[in-house]
């Protein structure tokens, strides 16, 4: 989604977007019965990237009238584990057919040895740690 030139940009080039709010299930109804006065929507990259049916459906409406963010949870760019290019592929697709503003997640791991954990591991603050994620990007 291409945005508007006149929205004003962070020092890093990033363009504020203004309010949004993450779209979860629970809020579905809502959202399509009273398009909310949000300026756009976060999602969570992993919530969509096998789903069709109704969830993606959802998405794609909302999409059409305003701006998506997609925000991951399961990159795990900060573990040993080589990168998973399975899930680069279905974020990429992902990130094709929704075109959002931007794609992030956190800078941290989420599993060793191909067992996710379920849950945002910190990083080391060393040097070497700096070095194997730099290298990751």
């Amino acid at each position: 989604m291409e945005t508007d030139p006149k929205i004003s940009r962070n020092p890093w080039g990033i363009p504020n977007l203004g309010f949004g709010i993450g779209l979860r299930t629970v809020h579905f109804s809502r959202i399509l019965n009273t398009w909310p006065a949000v300026d756009w929507f976060e999602v969570i990259s992993e919530n969509f990237m096998d789903s069709g049916g109704r969830p993606r459906g959802v998405l794609d409406r909302i999409a059409e009238r305003y701006p998506i963010v997609m925000h991951g949870v399961s990159l795990s760019i900060g573990s040993t584990d080589p990168i998973n290019r399975e899930y680069l592929s279905k974020l990429k697709r992902l990130a094709d057919e929704v075109q959002p503003c931007w794609v992030s997640d956190h800078l941290c791991w989420t599993g060793v040895l191909g067992k996710n954990t379920h849950d945002l591991l910190p990083m080391p603050l060393t040097e070497e740690s700096l070095a194997h994620v730099a290298a990751r990007v």
